[in-house]
């Protein structure tokens, strides 16, 4: 199967993100490819705050990879702790032009480039409640079915023709 790679002019990119940020994300991706875990991106949590990349793992765990491009996108950045509530494990992502003891000690590491991704530190577990690992599973499977759908649409020109609120 064919990795999507972000690009942008793809309709999963939705112009936010830098190319140092595209280029981590592609690497991440690469790497949880490879390892049989799947991923969306920019998925809107309940809290309304949008994870960078979410992850399912073949067990079932929900992973967030929060993508830092810069030692300033780290700093200003005050969000993340709140990921914790909506994963079993939180990791940072970045390239290697970013030190890594910027980084929390109580969060994974993963440094990409391009092509690839090395975990440097795995992240800690905290298992998510039951409910809410069954609530995130069905919005991160409804959403992935809804942005392959739009890509298909995308494919055969019919881009606009579907279209819902709930579908970031």
């Amino acid at each position: 199967m064919a990795i999507i790679t972000p690009h942008k002019s793809s309709p999963l990119i939705d112009g936010r993100q830098s190319d140092r940020a595209l280029m981590v994300r592609r690497g991440v991706q690469r790497f949880f490819f490879d390892l049989r875990v799947s991923m969306v991106p920019e998925m809107t949590l309940a809290s309304g705050r949008r994870a960078d990349l979410i992850a399912l793992t073949e067990k079932g765990d929900l992973l967030i990879i929060e993508i830092k491009s810069s030692i300033e996108d780290f700093r200003v950045d005050t969000k993340w702790p709140g990921y914790r509530d909506y994963c079993d494990r939180l990791y940072f992502a970045t390239h290697g032009g970013v030190p890594a003891e910027i980084f929390p000690q109580d969060c994974g590491l993963i440094v990409a480039d391009a092509y690839g991704a090395h975990l440097v530190r795995e992240a800690p577990e905290h298992k998510l409640a039951g409910a809410r690992r069954k609530t995130l599973t069905r919005q991160f499977a409804r959403l992935a079915a809804d942005r392959l759908m739009q890509a298909e649409l995308a494919a055969h020109g019919l881009a606009g023709s579907i279209g819902r609120p709930d579908m970031t």
